[in-house]
């Protein structure tokens, strides 16, 4: 009787997981819904910005802009973005993977010597690459408590500073980009220096004919500014819809685990007491024959 009240008990365990599972599901797709309707109404601009400014960045007149410049990579500086909570799958743990198969390949000689740093945007790889070797010049794992235009601003221009100074000649961005609610692409793009648009056969780099005002040099020097923090933004945006996306997900596959596992305890369960019963009508007609 022992076992059948364990088996009870862990049954009574299951069934509680799963409605915290279930109820965290819901919540997910809730949140998920916002979510993906901010990065899918933000995308096709960064898309066409993005691809404005490779465009113009392309040509001669921007020789000299800084933030095209480029230079050796001696010093790298990568910015990996993860979540702040937990249970939603790979999510987080793909983040760091990423980033230790780019020491050991991308940047395995800046690594030996020192010369890679990471900002860490959430609480998980914050605490991840606190761990490693690696200098963690800043973390900034609140601002999923508000993600909004005017808080990346501010993040993203500490980022281009560093630039400016000359701290760093590769910038890195290490995030979940979001495809639906059931797949996340992880990407790992240069955030700077920018990348020109690659030339063609004909040796063209642009197929778009542009008429500027008031000329193409204040134009890129007002856009490429505007362009890398609009690139941040939209990585946080896809980050943070991926989030909601995985652990859904998770939570789902989760719920699912549970029901099937209640399943199989409860038939355990009605097997052990079954056989509890016919033991003891054994006794009862074995003491009866006896008598």
């Amino acid at each position: 009787m022992a076992n059948l009240k364990e088996i009870r008990i862990r049954i009574s365990s299951v069934e509680s997981t799963k409605q915290i599972t279930s109820a965290m599901k819901l919540v997910a797709a809730s949140k998920l819904k916002r979510a993906q309707d901010a990065i899918t109404q933000m995308r096709p601009y960064a898309n066409k910005l993005t691809e404005i400014l490779r465009d113009l960045s392309s040509g001669s007149d921007t020789e000299g802009n800084v933030y095209v410049e480029q230079r050796d990579i001696n010093k790298v500086l990568i910015v990996p973005i993860s979540s702040n909570r937990g249970l939603c799958g790979a999510f987080n743990a793909n983040i760091v993977k990423r980033v230790k198969q780019l020491l050991e390949e991308d940047y395995a000689e800046q690594y030996r010597s020192g010369d890679v740093d990471v900002l860490t945007i959430g609480r998980k790889v914050s605490e991840a690459f606190a761990k490693m070797d690696l200098e963690v010049i800043e973390t900034h794992d609140d601002i999923w408590n508000e993600l909004n235009w005017e808080n990346v601003i501010d993040l993203a221009e500490g980022i281009l500073e560093l630039w400016r100074e000359g701290e760093y000649d590769r910038i890195d961005l290490v995030y979940n980009q979001f495809k639906n609610a059931a797949t996340q692409i992880l990407t790992h793009e240069q955030f700077l220096p920018v990348q020109p648009a690659e030339e063609d056969e004909l040796g063209g780099s642009s197929n778009h004919d542009y008429i500027m005002e008031p000329s193409k040099e204040v134009i890129v020097n007002e856009l490429i500014p505007k362009t890398l923090k609009t690139q941040l933004y939209k990585a946080l945006l896809d980050s943070h819809a991926a989030e909601h996306g995985a652990r859904m997900t998770a939570m789902h596959q989760a719920t699912d685990n549970a029901t099937e596992l209640v399943k199989d305890l409860k038939l355990t369960y009605n097997k052990a007491r079954q056989a509890a019963i016919t033991n003891e009508i054994i006794e009862i007609v074995s003491g009866a024959n006896a008598l």
